[in-house]
């Protein structure tokens, strides 16, 4: 017999994806498939090991006895398939590249990046900035620093800090109001970004669920560190991260009228695919990342 017809390596990945799926359309979107092709290839595998894997319902698949015992095993051989090729393009490429929200690149990382490029001399860094969430099968990043809750199939991920709030201006506008001494104070001036959901909660965590920022003037910086830089300019009140704008806030460009702090559910986490965890590179800027951040893995 051919190794091909033995080994039915397209069908093993069918399986793998659509056991951890749990389903066969969810495979065929990741696979590039047809919900008919993925069915073809489970149909192959069966075949092959004379054992049914699949449990087929209407609307719902569910794996039998022996597709429970062939999925992690089948997910561990591609695991190691894909780690040897990763550490085989480590040992030719000493370039990390990585990907960031522009905000994070630009008040943390730019500040650190080349304490860990002193430590690590053999690694290069390229850093890459959007607001997009990035599907690493189909971009060069090795790893990638994003907001969310932390529960990304396929990838491991490690908590860094809280992404929480609070509204941030110059002092020099708020003087103009007399000061912004209550929430309702804000109200009187410009706000960037009204249309923000991070607004609305952090104004109903200040008892004031009933605001209503509809008609005010439209603006979107598409990152927080040109809202940031707005607020600075005395453009208006800006909602932060307030640990992120520390030095502007020792320097006088910025204040933080309340203590009041407000989150909507996600944090920053450092990401990257589960079955790169031991490429070198990553492995020294996870590591990097972990002791240098007071908050990290807490």
């Amino acid at each position: 017999m051919k190794m091909s017809r033995q080994f039915p390596l397209n069908a093993l990945r069918v399986f793998e994806s659509a056991a951890r799926h749990m389903s066969f359309t969810r495979a065929g979107e990741e696979l590039g498939l047809t919900q008919t092709a993925v069915s073809y290839q489970i149909r192959l595998l069966e075949d092959a090991t004379g054992e049914p894997l699949f449990l087929r319902r209407p609307r719902q698949v569910s794996l039998t006895e022996a597709g429970e015992r062939l999925a992690p095993r089948i997910a561990e051989a591609f695991s190691i398939m894909s780690e040897a090729l990763a550490n085989l393009k480590d040992m030719s490429e000493g370039t990390l590249i990585i990907h960031s929200t522009a905000t994070f690149a630009s008040r943390w990382l730019a500040r650190h990046l080349g304490t860990f490029q002193l430590e690590n001399p053999g690694i290069a860094v390229r850093l890459e900035t959007s607001q997009e969430m990035i599907d690493f099968a189909k971009t060069e990043a090795d790893l990638a620093i994003r907001t969310g809750k932390g529960n990304w199939p396929g990838l491991r991920a490690h908590f860094l800090m809280k992404s929480h709030f609070t509204p941030m201006l110059s002092p020099e506008l708020a003087a103009t109001i007399g000061g912004v001494k209550t929430p309702r104070d804000i109200l009187k001036l410009r706000i960037i970004d009204a249309g923000d959901p991070w607004w609305r909660i952090w104004f109903t965590a200040a008892g004031m669920p009933d605001v209503d920022l509809r008609g005010r003037p439209g603006s979107k910086f598409g990152a927080q560190a040109f809202e940031a830089a707005a607020a600075i300019a005395g453009q208006g009140v800006a909602m932060l991260k307030p640990e992120f704008y520390a030095d502007d806030v020792a320097l006088g460009r910025l204040i933080q009228p309340f203590e009041l702090l407000s989150d909507d559910g996600t944090d920053y986490w450092l990401v990257y695919p589960e079955a790169r965890r031991n490429s070198r590179k990553i492995r020294a800027f996870r590591d990097f990342l972990l002791k240098t951040m007071p908050t990290a893995g807490s």
